[in-house]
């Protein structure tokens, strides 16, 4: 049996949320802001600790999350997940790899992430004990779901090197790693929400 891969789960938090109108994370769905249904997530799943990554970290702390200031403010998710990379070692070097979340998904899933964490700890399990593949991206609706993804620490240098050449959209740079992709079945765990109507009934800021 794989044994489990120690996780820092990152909700990625950074975006302008211009089509929305206002900011997508404290956005209530259930009386419960979308940016801790997000965390709350990554948590149940096994993932710690778990930080938000960009937005305003002063809110963010005060619905008692652990903020991290994205070290690339307004450049996308490619800097959140390096951002989130960066982090490991300011916590704990036995943790092994990075699993992330868009603060906007109005339905996450800690089952949808235990199959990627799964996925990821099986990817590892080979008859030499190397890690058979950079990351694990999950797959909805027939496409990867790269923002929903598990990366390992060795990702950060070629995400980095590929930000330093002015790469900014996340699959790009993604496909030229060695992923393994993992079947999610349902779309509510990645379905985000971009603008009002995108919102459930009674979703509110």
């Amino acid at each position: 049996m794989a044994e489990a891969v120690r996780c820092l789960g990152a909700v990625l938090a950074g975006g302008a949320s211009s089509r929305m109108g206002m900011d997508k994370a404290f956005i209530e769905i259930g009386g419960v802001p979308m940016v801790v249904r997000a965390v709350e997530a990554l948590r149940a799943a096994g993932a710690a600790p778990v930080l938000v990554v960009g937005g305003d970290a002063v809110r963010v702390n005060g619905l008692g999350l652990d903020a991290l200031g994205d070290l690339f403010p307004g450049e996308g998710p490619l800097g959140g997940v390096i951002t989130a990379l960066r982090a490991l070692d300011l916590h704990s070097d036995a943790l092994d790899a990075v699993v992330t979340m868009p603060c906007d998904v109005i339905l996450p899933d800690a089952a949808a992430v235990r199959r990627v964490l799964a996925g990821l700890a099986a990817a590892a399990d080979s008859a030499d004990g190397s890690a058979a593949a950079d990351l694990i991206v999950p797959i909805g609706a027939g496409v990867p779901q790269w923002a929903h993804a598990a990366w390992r620490r060795r990702c950060l240098g070629p995400l980095t090197e590929a930000f330093d050449r002015g790469v900014r959209a996340l699959h790009a740079v993604a496909r030229q790693l060695h992923a393994v992709e993992v079947e999610v079945p349902g779309e509510g765990w990645f379905r985000d929400a971009d603008r009002p109507e995108d919102l459930p009934a009674g979703g509110r800021a």
